[in-house]
């Protein structure tokens, strides 16, 4: 059962792309549920706009930001992890990283550094000031469970065992809705309390969960595959382009919030921002997973004709459920009746979500173009294309506060389109000769 399909010299094939990348994209797509979870329930407590706000004005962008340097654990993990020396070198890096990373986290929730972060950095409205702080504590375990969880993930992927990577997903959601439905019921507990609660936990049953699936894998296949040797410094120079590229990209949640902000009504667009950004996220969340895929498969013969052929009907399929939310009444369902949003924050969710409709199958690309590269080690090129991202979300953002004319909640979600095919632009423009190479074979 533990055969390892990616070795394998059987030519790849469409059901072959679509059995590893189905689980895959299944996990993504159940931790965007996260979000609107966490909202529907926050939406039915005490002071909503408050504690909503500073959840995804403070404490998501930081924590994200703060493990950052560790996202990326899963496609190295991915890459590299063919055989146990390999494993044992990715997992010392990994265990150094998750506790200095933890340890930041904690300098900025327990100390004075938060006041600085929260208002003078994100500008953050005075009133999500001290929930945030609350709920940046709660989170704590949040970047250590992430990192191993993400390591071993990859393994799993690296060995065939993709499936086990969303049932680990759905333990997740499990205990989130556990945590959630008894915040609900006592009821006086503080929102904020309530949703990082549920993401701490949530968290850590994901990361146990995964740990036990791959101890068998551990044991078995990884200890008797071969594979050429690897340096502990291969393992950090391969690692150390892309470890900076999401805390890059990241840097963009806070522009984000922070612009959000600076302009009219800043309270009410943050308190809506998660439910949009988390809606957005599960649309375009099949494309995020589709980096693993092309680095475990694209060895497999005739490997980059079928994984392009792919991607185009991947694009094309996640092209359609953005576009039908936006011309149908099931928009309302979502915002008004599943998420709990007032008629006034529902108005402002479905403007903004028409400036989102390319972004999944711009995500699908950029993933596509993003896997060549790294399966290559060419993974500078990847931290180059996320600069191209930043600057071009923090350009638009910039004009956008500067003029104030267009409303905060759309200038986001347009900075973030932009952004997007500004980074998959470069990102084709140097993974071209990648392509060449294997056509001319």
């Amino acid at each position: 059962s533990f055969k390892t399909r990616v070795d394998s010299g059987k030519p790849l094939d469409q059901a072959l792309i679509f059995r590893t990348w189905l689980p895959l994209a299944a996990s993504w797509l159940l931790m965007g549920a996260e979000l609107p979870l966490l909202s529907a329930v926050v939406a039915r407590l005490a002071d909503p706009d408050v504690h909503m706000a500073a959840y995804s004005g403070i404490v998501f962008p930081l924590a994200l930001v703060i493990e950052s340097p560790i996202i990326m654990l899963l496609t190295a993990s991915t890459a590299l992890s063919r055989n146990s020396r390999a494993y044992k070198k990715m997992w010392r890096m990994m265990t150094w990283m998750s506790v200095v990373l933890t340890l930041g986290h904690v300098a900025i929730a327990f100390t004075p550094l938060y006041d600085f972060v929260a208002r003078t950095i994100i500008g953050a409205p005075e009133d999500i000031i001290e929930p945030g702080r609350i709920g940046l504590q709660i989170m704590t375990p949040w970047t250590w469970a992430i990192a191993h969880r993400r390591f071993n993930q990859g393994v799993l992927i690296r060995f065939g065992q993709s499936g086990a990577v969303g049932w680990g997903t759905a333990m997740r959601l499990f205990a989130d809705v556990i945590v959630l439905a008894i915040g609900f019921m006592l009821h006086d507990i503080a929102g904020i309390v309530v949703a990082t609660a549920a993401v701490a936990a949530g968290v850590l049953a994901e990361a146990a969960y995964i740990r036990w699936k791959v101890q068998a894998v551990i044991t078995g296949p990884l200890r008797e595959a071969k594979g050429p040797a690897i340096t502990q410094r291969e393992v950090i120079l391969f690692y150390l382009p892309i470890a900076f590229a999401p805390t890059i990209g990241l840097l963009g949640q806070p522009m984000l919030t922070g612009a959000m902000s600076r302009m009219d009504v800043p309270m009410l667009t943050l308190a809506v921002w998660p439910t949009v950004n988390s809606l957005i996220f599960m649309l375009r969340s099949a494309g995020i997973a589709y980096t693993e895929v092309v680095v475990a498969l694209l060895d497999r013969p005739n490997g980059l004709l079928q994984l392009r052929r792919f991607t185009v009907w991947l694009s094309l399929t996640l092209s359609v459920p953005l576009l039908v939310l936006c011309t149908t009444p099931l928009i309302d369902i979502w915002f008004e009746r599943f998420i709990g949003l007032r008629p006034e924050l529902a108005g402002l969710g479905k403007s903004a979500l028409w400036f989102a409709v390319l972004m999944p199958p711009v995500t699908t690309w950029c993933c596509y173009f993003e896997g060549l590269l790294i399966h290559h080690k060419r993974s500078g090129a990847v931290t180059e294309a996320v600069v191209f991202y930043i600057v071009t979300l923090f350009g638009f953002l910039f004009f956008a506060v500067k003029n104030q004319n267009i409303p905060g909640l759309n200038a986001a979600v347009c900075a973030m389109t932009l952004g997007g095919i500004a980074q998959t632009l470069w990102l084709w423009r140097r993974s071209h000769g990648i392509a060449r190479e294997y056509l001319e074979k």
